[in-house]
């Protein structure tokens, strides 16, 4: 059926023969067989893939072949029933997010300042202000030169579904805004304008000028991205004691489910205060 049906590449049928013969090895084992396996075999084997190590997405393709396979099975009348129907694919773990450290962001700043002329000055105003906020690339370069020209330590920032927040802004950050602005030679619209002054920068332009700053600081660029440096504001926040609930605000997250993904952040921090603090923390066994 693949190959008349479907089409389906060599590769591809290979695939699906290899799984399902793992399968079937795993049921004669158990005594019974590919075509009349039940529901609890195959979850018994999914079980079984998981003791293996297999990562998620291989126990999902694996459930992927079984159910197409059991699926046939049953349009052929071969079978009057699929197995597979009530079964749960795995689902992979949300990845954890990539953030640079402390030490790394502070070389990205000094090479940027290397950097010479306008591209020095917008490239280590964007890297404080991301740093400094968790800005979104989005929001940094919607930024209008009024959002800085107060001289107020904070910057209204309108975000996802055009919901406002105020965020607060880092001495340095500030001073590194205005010395952008100080450099330029008429004013426009957009705190990072482009080629164009009548458009704001664009995310190529803008990623462009980090993975210079990142190569000129010895770092790999494909670690350097506006995305990192919102991820490495919200990691260094909380490794240093901040709240979730305030770092929601920050990042203008609407539900603190979507910042809990930091908390994987906090589990060393707090073992090290459990065997600082606690009593019998340091009680020989």
């Amino acid at each position: 059926m693949l190959a008349a049906e479907r089409d389906a590449a060599l590769n591809t049928r290979a695939a699906y023969r290899a799984d399902l013969e793992d399968f079937a090895a795993f049921a004669a084992a158990h005594g019974a067989s590919l075509a009349t396996a039940q529901a609890a075999l195959l979850r018994d084997y999914l079980g079984s893939l998981r003791k293996r190590g297999f990562a998620a997405r291989s126990q999902a393709r694996r459930l992927s072949a079984l159910r197409q396979f059991y699926r046939f099975l049953l349009r052929e009348s071969i079978r009057d029933d699929d197995p597979s129907a009530g079964l749960d694919s795995p689902r992979a773990g949300k990845p954890l997010p990539k953030y640079l450290a402390p030490a790394e962001i502070l070389a990205l700043l000094e090479a940027a300042a290397r950097l010479p002329g306008r591209a020095g000055a917008t490239t280590g105003a964007a890297l404080e202000l991301l740093y400094a906020t968790g800005l979104r690339i989005s929001e940094l370069l919607a930024l209008p030169p009024s959002a800085v020209t107060a001289g107020e330590p904070a910057i209204l920032v309108r975000g996802k579904g055009g919901k406002e927040r105020i965020v607060p802004l880092s001495p340095p950050a500030l001073a590194a805004a205005e010395r952008l602005l100080a450099g330029r030679e008429k004013p426009g619209r957009w705190l990072f304008p482009g080629r164009d002054p009548r458009r704001p920068m664009t995310r190529q332009g803008l990623a462009l000028l980090l993975k210079q700053a990142a190569l000129a600081a010895g770092l790999d660029p494909a670690l350097v991205s506006p995305h990192v440096l919102r991820h490495s504001f919200a990691t260094h926040l909380l490794a240093n004691g901040a709240d979730l609930r305030s770092l929601q605000t920050l990042l203008g997250h609407s539900a603190i489910a979507t910042t809990e993904i930091y908390t994987h952040l906090t589990t060393e921090r707090l073992q090290a205060a459990v065997a600082q603090h606690h009593p019998l923390a340091r009680r020989r066994t």
